[in-house]
This record gives structure tokens, C-alpha cells and sequence, in this order.
């Protein structure tokens, strides 16, 4: 009797899409994907120097953001196996993390790719700081949760510190929804230019 735990079934398919590596977007085209994981072919070709960058950069960090619009999958995955082939691509098995697959199509819409990451920043509201928790970040801005209720209006321009992307600056509150379990608020950057933004990709359509 055969007791190895089966793989998950894996389809064969071409899809493409991009992934987030070395704070650079590659290009990949997806060939087989499964529940837990897919394998990706980096679109380029690759050669000496540049096959040894990507190694580096794996040895550093293995997680990667993949966007998948095609599939509507966008998340974050782990390279579980980096292999070149005979014609110097790299192949890269992952498996993911933190990825969700979005029903609807106006999750894509959006003009750049919305990374969850939570971490703590300060916000300056109604001349006193307040401390917050990010739920998700982008290029374009970030959306907080604030433990306390309070009263917000959207257009306000303000200050703001997030240490974890090492941003700090004006930023504009774009809405607000204050529920029992505090309050949340849409913020949008203003001084900040996107390549100042190290750790979160673009994906833009």
C-alpha cells in the first residue's frame, strides 16, 4: 500500500503574468498550476552574470508577489525550486501564501496592485498623531485601521510615518468608514514618487 501523500493535481496551461523579485517585475509565462502552487518560466533569457543575480536574490528571499490577471490570482508566493533550462530560461516552482483568487473582475481594475502587508505608522489627525495598522499598500497609497473612532474628512491633507516601506510625508485621505471595530481610511500619496517605493510593485494593467 502506497502511503506518500499524493501531489495536488497540477493543470497544464500557458498563462501570463508577472512576479516581483529583487525589487524588479519579470515577466513569466505559467505553466501548470495547482490549489497550492504553480510553476512559472521567466520570459527572458538569462546568461552567466544575470542566472547568478537571480540566484543571489533568492538566497536573500525566497518570497515573491506573483499577478496572475489572466487567472485572477495576485498575491504573495514561495520560490520552492529555481531550475535553468537548455536555452537559458529560468524555471521557478512556487507555492503560495498569500494569494486570492478574486471572483470578480474589479479587483484588477484598480490602477496598481494593492500588496497586504501589516505593519505600524503614524498618521497626524486633527493635530495629534494617532498610531495605525496598515491593511494593504500600493504605489499609488495605503489603507489604515485606527483602534479609535474618529472623525475624518475626506479631502484632508495630512502628515504621515511608515517606518516598514520607510516612507514619510503629505498624504490625502481619500475615504473613511468608522465602524465598532474603529476607523479605516483610504490614503493616497502625495509626495512621494512611485521608484521611492522599494518592496511593493506596480502591476499596472
Amino acid at each position: 500500500m502506497n502511503s506518500q501523500p499524493k501531489r495536488p493535481y497540477r493543470e497544464n496551461l500557458t498563462s501570463h503574468g508577472l512576479i516581483y523579485m529583487g525589487e524588479k517585475e519579470h515577466e513569466v509565462t505559467v505553466q501548470n498550476l495547482s490549489i497550492t502552487g504553480a510553476l512559472a518560466e521567466l520570459n527572458n533569457n538569462w546568461h552567466g552574470e544575470d542566472i547568478k543575480h537571480i540566484f543571489n536574490i533568492l538566497s536573500v528571499s525566497t518570497t515573491v508577489d506573483l499577478y496572475l490577471p489572466e487567472l485572477r490570482l495576485a498575491g504573495e508566493a514561495e520560490v520552492v525550486r529555481a531550475d535553468t533550462t537548455e536555452d537559458n530560461h529560468i524555471v521557478l516552482g512556487l507555492e503560495f501564501k498569500d494569494v486570492a483568487y478574486y471572483v470578480d473582475k474589479w479587483q484588477f481594475k484598480r490602477k496598481a496592485y494593492r500588496k497586504n502587508l501589516s505593519d505600524v505608522g503614524h498618521i497626524l489627525l486633527n493635530g495629534e498623531y494617532y498610531d495605525f495598522i496598515s491593511i494593504n499598500v500600493s504605489v499609488d497609497g495605503l489603507m489604515i485601521h485606527i483602534t479609535e473612532s474618529i472623525a475624518v474628512e475626506e479631502g484632508t491633507v495630512t502628515q504621515f510615518e511608515f517606518k516598514r516601506l520607510r516612507l514619510h510625508g503629505d498624504i490625502k485621505v481619500i475615504w473613511v468608514d468608522t465602524l465598532p471595530a474603529g476607523t479605516f481610511i483610504g490614503l493616497q500619496y502625495l509626495n512621494i514618487q512611485k521608484d521611492d517605493i522599494r518592496g511593493v510593485p506596480c502591476f499596472y494593467k
